[in-house]
């Protein structure tokens, strides 16, 4: 019986797509707040590389922009819910924000 869950266990590990991409977390709302974090931390500097970022957009009157080298991605201001992105980043400085509250609702990180 052990034989036949190892051999189970290790035809789902071969065939669950591997991933390299270090994951990142954007959240927009519920109130006027907006955030890009990785391991719950908040981001300020990243290596270039591959990253997935899920965006968890709570509010209908906001929307999640990023801006940097090659990059430029939103979600849309009037819809809530997650998205998940695959990014690409590369050396330089990205910036994001709330678009119809882009003067209170922003940040930026580096990639190097």
């Amino acid at each position: 019986m052990k034989a036949i869950l190892a051999t189970a266990a290790l035809a789902l590990m071969l065939a669950a797509p591997a991933s390299s991409a270090t994951a990142l977390t954007g959240t927009v709302g519920p109130g006027f707040t907006i955030s890009l974090t990785a391991g719950g931390k908040k981001v300020s500097k990243l290596k270039a590389g591959t990253y997935t970022l899920k965006i968890s957009d709570k509010s209908n009157i906001h929307d999640f922009h990023l801006t940097g080298p090659g990059v430029n991605k939103t979600t849309s201001v009037g819809g809530t819910g997650s998205q998940t992105w695959t990014l690409k980043l590369k050396k330089g400085t990205y910036h994001f924000q709330c678009d119809p509250h882009a003067s209170f609702m922003n940040g930026s990180f580096t990639v190097s």
